[in-house]
């Protein structure tokens, strides 16, 4: 169930990545309900996407904490 969650996670971010502000609300929300290797791995999804949309990048506060 855990993985599914992590799947619909990816899913929402992608939809998403259009608005920075919302985007960093659905990365918050994602840290405090992902498990500690699914952040890792959410981290590396996260970054591709700033290679696509660079104004993400203020959303790697959330991760860092």
């Amino acid at each position: 169930m855990a993985r599914a969650m992590f799947e619909y996670t990816k899913e929402v971010l992608r939809k998403v990545s259009f608005d920075v502000k919302l985007f960093c609300r659905e990365v918050e929300k994602a840290v405090k309900r992902l498990l500690p290797h699914e952040i890792d791995e959410l981290r590396i999804f996260i970054n591709s996407l700033i290679h696509k949309n660079p104004e993400l990048n203020r959303c790697q506060v959330f991760l860092n904490s």
